[in-house]
């Protein structure tokens, strides 16, 4: 079976794209593009963990209503969480109400405070996980790699939740740290530019 779609332009995308209409916009314009923002970091690894046992489509879905939820992924004001407003989550009818998982979110924020504190940025820690081109697999071909195994047990060490090695995978995927982009996927190309250009925090 190719790995490949061909897109409304007819040129060819990543196969997993062609699961609903959502996917094409962020797969061509998000997914293995490289990131620096802190916010958007802590945002994909909160909703990585909240997308365990879910698909992607239904978090995808949900964003916008998470990002209101949790004030736009704003480390330090999650980090302050009370009860209150887990109690305020647990009613949002626009989340995934799993008190699990915001109470991963808020923890992580705390121990996202403390990281920073530490290196200067999350994004700065983050990036030290990026494969180099000689450990990199052909796209899509894993699920874990020696990456984020080792990524998912330093943030285990410090305390985070939610962050097993698959979930830390598809984190560093869709935050451009590796370019899994099908190799004749038409954004695989752009992928690769964007990081090449991408300034490493």
């Amino acid at each position: 079976m190719s790995k490949t779609i061909l897109g409304p332009d007819g040129k060819a995308r990543c196969r997993w794209c062609a699961a609903t209409p959502e996917y094409l916009q962020y797969h061509d314009t998000e997914w293995g593009f490289p990131v620096h923002d802190d916010c958007r970091l802590f945002e994909k690894l909160s909703l990585e963990g909240f997308q365990s046992g879910l698909s992607w489509r239904t978090i995808l879905a949900k964003r916008d209503n998470f990002r209101a939820a949790f004030y736009d992924f704003d480390i330090e004001r999650i980090a302050r969480f009370t009860a209150r407003d887990v109690s305020r989550l647990l009613k949002d009818a626009g989340i995934v109400r799993h008190r699990g998982k915001i109470e991963a979110v808020i923890n992580n924020a705390r121990r996202a405070r403390e990281l920073i504190q530490r290196e200067g940025s999350l994004a700065a820690y983050i990036w030290r996980y990026e494969p180099g081109a000689r450990t990199q697999t052909k796209p899509q071909t894993v699920s874990t790699s020696a990456e984020s195994l080792a990524l998912s047990k330093d943030l285990k060490k410090q305390g985070w939740k939610f962050v097993g090695p698959t979930t830390v995978y598809a984190f560093m995927q869709a935050m451009g740290l590796v370019n899994d982009h099908v190799e004749d996927c038409v954004i695989h190309a752009r992928a690769a530019r964007a990081r090449k250009a991408f300034s490493r925090p």
